[in-house]
């Protein structure tokens, strides 16, 4: 038995992912794949909730379109000349470009503290996943403010789910781009299908006659369920923007771009917001309006479009927590040193668990919007190291030249970009653009001392 599990230990280290050190020029990626792996993690099982609590939150229609059009803009902006170029000039991870310049110290507690807010998100979604499966065992869902699991069914189902996901971020970067290649058109076809079969439901006619007047007063018709916020335009363009934070103004998805061939992939991020983070969003929003604004995802798909709709939405988890895993096993495998395979099974198992709590799921808006807040320092940092200390003159990667274990200024503009972020007296959605360039310009003014002479 011994000997069968180590020869299996050794078949799983073969999935080699350059986790310590720059991609090799042969195995770089083509640009299909960057669309393929946009598209089938941005149309996914966030886009059921998000969509469905912009109608929960009482947008009004012009409100939601123009913000989306716009937010969606400048997050493809973001990852195209922000996180694609560095990624593209080092072909490293985040992780092992940040300990060139913040010592292995600071890098350690960034890595657990991304790892452990990946795993977050990805617990949600599969909890997404679980709205659906839980269908067929007439499994009663958390309520809207529930925080602790309301069933022990819930718990089962959420966990078996973790588990089987798990197995597939294992596998790895190409094998995570195959699955969303195949996955991806068919989800997004649901979304679209599901929202034109519940227009008549609303009262939208099949020539669509009075479609505007419906949508803006049934649908998104700025009108707050009990509890919920009112959200804006500044609301919805500022949420568009930064839901992804972490991965592009933070740098994140440098894991992901080290294998493009062109700094220009970024532009492929575009194939995830306009097909997922707008007319996915659209979609799921009359959906959930067709069943009386219950945040539901699974029975918002199924209502709509039967059996094909809930395994949709349970495809849809799968596509999103894969990669958000293979992530985290990135974070944790820097700070273990054990293979990538292993730490990404630990950190599926602690996913599981956290999927069981509807806290995660039911809070998604705010949790992105502190995930993102948390993280998005550290890009900061990089990108100032990376392009504006050379232009300055300034001495890049101190940490690693000195062998430093912590860089202090690193940890010290972190934490007080943090509590100049969450002491603004602004909405949490709007803290994030001032507080990022509080960081950028407080980090260079602490190293202007590291100034090389001419």
């Amino acid at each position: 038995m011994g000997i069968k599990m180590a020869q299996m230990a050794r078949q799983m280290d073969r999935f080699y992912e350059f986790d310590r050190e720059p991609v090799s020029p042969e195995k770089l990626k083509g640009g299909s794949l960057f669309a393929s792996v946009f598209a089938g993690e941005h149309v996914a099982a966030t886009e059921f909730v998000i969509g469905a609590f912009f109608v929960l939150h009482g947008l009004g229609a012009k409100e939601l379109l123009f913000g989306l059009i716009i937010g969606n803009l400048l997050a493809v902006l973001s990852w195209t000349f922000l996180c694609a170029p560095i990624a593209a000039s080092t072909r490293l991870t985040l992780y092992w470009y940040l300990r060139k310049i913040a010592g292995p110290g600071v890098m350690i507690i960034y890595n657990l503290a991304n790892a452990f807010l990946y795993c977050i998100l990805a617990g949600a979604m599969i909890s997404v996943s679980a709205t659906a499966v839980g269908l067929a065992f007439k499994m009663k869902v958390p309520a809207l403010n529930d925080i602790w699991p309301s069933n022990w069914l819930w718990v089962i189902v959420c966990l078996s789910l973790g588990l089987l996901f798990t197995f597939l971020a294992i596998l790895g970067f190409e094998k995570l781009s195959r699955f969303a290649s195949v996955a991806s058109p068919w989800i997004f076809l649901v979304f679209i299908a599901g929202a034109l079969v519940s227009l008549p439901k609303l009262g939208i006619k099949a020539d669509f006659s009075h479609f505007w007047e419906i949508a803006t007063t049934r649908i998104w018709n700025g009108l707050p369920v009990s509890g919920q916020e009112k959200f804006g335009f500044w609301h919805v363009m500022f949420f568009a923007w930064f839901c992804n934070l972490a991965m592009h103004v933070g740098l994140s998805d440098m894991a992901l771009f080290r294998y493009a061939k062109k700094w220009t992939y970024g532009f492929y991020s575009a194939f995830g917001m306009y097909t997922g983070h707008f007319l996915a969003w659209i979609c799921s929003g009359i959906m959930v309006a067709a069943i009386g604004r219950k945040m539901h995802p699974g029975l918002m798909a199924f209502e709509a479009l039967g059996l094909a709709g809930a395994a949709a939405v349970m495809l849809a988890g799968w596509t999103t927590a894969n990669p958000t895993l293979y992530r985290a096993g990135l974070a944790l495998q820097t700070v273990t040193g054990w293979p990538r395979w292993k730490i990404t099974l630990i950190a599926g198992a602690a996913t599981s668990i956290l999927s069981c709590f509807p806290l995660f799921f039911m809070k998604l808006l705010e949790y992105v919007a502190i995930y993102g807040l948390i993280l998005m320092p550290i890009g900061g940092i990089v990108l100032a190291e990376h392009w504006l200390f050379p232009w300055l003159k300034l001495k890049r990667y101190q940490a690693e030249e000195k062998e430093k274990l912590f860089n202090w200024k690193v940890a010290f503009v972190w934490m007080a970009s943090l509590i100049f972020a969450f002491l603004l007296p602004l909405h949490l959605y709007f803290k994030w653009l001032p507080a990022y360039f509080f960081t950028i310009i407080l980090y260079v003014l602490l190293n202007l001392s590291s100034r090389e002479k001419s």
